[in-house]
């Protein structure tokens, strides 16, 4: 049987029959008549209670996995476990301190360096994750190769690496691995004010949780923040204002909300005058972009209603169709957390397939998302479609 082409009413009559069991045996089984069971196996009745599908692989003695026509381990597990660990295999080779050892080694022209590096970024922004994962060993032990040869070639495309590197590993939830290029990037960047603050704002994603990551990165704002804020750039704007916000998503005092709240209010001054439609150093930072944050600030205090009425206006501001895909595929895992928050599973589900539908891994990959999923799937009365990814996810 081929379970995936199947409808779930067919498979539950195959597995029903594989198990020798008659309709009539089966429905008293689940406390349901015969005539129920029948109209499940024939498309007639939909499953749409978590409970009941439950109920019914505990008779067939299947998992809920298979009841749906998935495999729980084929979301792609394996590949990300492999290929994390050919990224922490390359973080490992230093290149650097190998000297002229690694000068030996053919890397690229800086111009197909430089591409490769684009390439990379843009397809983390499409949300491709398992594409990123295997681009990144290669690409990161060519930019330390070229980094030993010569300490000031290509700066830049060895920054961008580690921050990027640093991006995937976040949403893959192996922190430990995204400090270390987190860390890296910082380093090389010294004695560039642009490449260091850049390189901060990955530093923010990975110290998100730490108590210090607010001092941190307004150490870091303020460092790129000009003098005379009439005369900053477009660059250093988006720079200084991204940082804000990960200065005001971190975690801060006990009773102290309105500090996150000043935070992003100055950084909405700087997004104003940036406008929506950059990417300045990679930060999509601009006036939704900000809104975004301000949701993903009260989701984080517990305000759910303040969340879902900034989630709702932000998503219909023109700037939300510039965001990069992964950037609105994330906000909406925020905004599925607002929806659960305030007991609606529904409109949890909702956004939770919308973000599915535009960004498959960001929900498939991210060990975060799979948690959301799951709790969306936990109520009572949720809806077949966040129920049948459950199941694709293997977390019903």
């Amino acid at each position: 049987m081929n379970g995936d082409s199947l409808p779930i009413g067919r498979r539950v009559a195959y597995l029903r029959a594989r198990r020798k069991l008659s309709q009539q045996s089966f429905a008293d089984r689940l406390g349901k008549s015969k005539s129920w069971v029948d109209k499940v196996e024939r498309g007639v009745r939909s499953l749409e209670r978590v409970s009941t599908i439950r109920d019914i692989a505990a008779v067939l003695r299947v998992d809920t996995a298979a009841l749906l026509g998935r495999d729980a381990q084929s979301v792609g597990a394996g590949e990300r476990i492999e290929g994390i660990a050919q990224v922490r295999a390359a973080l490992s080779t230093y290149e650097m301190a190998l000297g002229p050892s690694a000068a030996r080694h053919d890397v690229m022209s800086s111009d197909r360096r430089a591409r490769q590096v684009e390439h990379a970024w843009t397809t983390f922004q499409h949300a491709r994750y398992p594409q990123v994962v295997e681009l990144l060993p290669w690409l990161l032990i060519d930019v330390q190769r070229a980094h030993a040869r010569d300490s000031e070639t290509d700066r830049m495309a060895l920054v961008e690496a580690y921050r990027l590197t640093a991006s995937v590993l976040v949403k893959l939830d192996e922190a430990s691995l995204a400090w270390l290029a987190a860390d890296r990037a910082m380093s090389a960047a010294i004695g560039d004010r642009l490449l260091v603050a850049a390189a901060a704002v990955q530093l923010g994603q990975v110290l998100r949780a730490s108590s210090r990551a607010r001092s941190v990165m307004l150490a870091a704002a303020y460092r790129i923040a000009h003098d005379d804020g009439d005369q900053a750039t477009p660059q250093e704007l988006s720079l200084c204002g991204a940082l804000l916000i990960q200065a005001a998503l971190a975690p801060g005092r006990p009773g102290d909300d309105r500090a996150a709240v000043e935070l992003l209010d100055e950084a909405a001054e700087m997004a104003a005058r940036v406008g929506d439609g950059h990417d300045h150093h990679r930060t999509a930072f601009g006036p939704t972009a900000v809104e975004l944050a301000r949701v993903t600030a009260a989701v984080e205090l517990g305000n759910g209603h303040d969340a879902v009425a900034l989630h709702e206006t932000a998503t219909i501001r023109e700037g939300w169709r510039w965001l990069p895909v992964e950037h609105r595929a994330a906000h909406l895992l925020d905004a599925a957390r607002a929806y659960l928050q305030t007991d609606d599973p529904a409109n949890a589900a909702r956004v939770l397939v919308w973000a599915d539908r535009i960004a498959p891994a960001e929900v498939r990959y991210r060990p975060a998302a799979r948690d959301v999923v799951a709790q969306a799937a936990r109520a009572p009365d949720a809806p077949t479609t966040i129920t049948e990814l459950a199941g694709t996810l293997g977390v019903v």
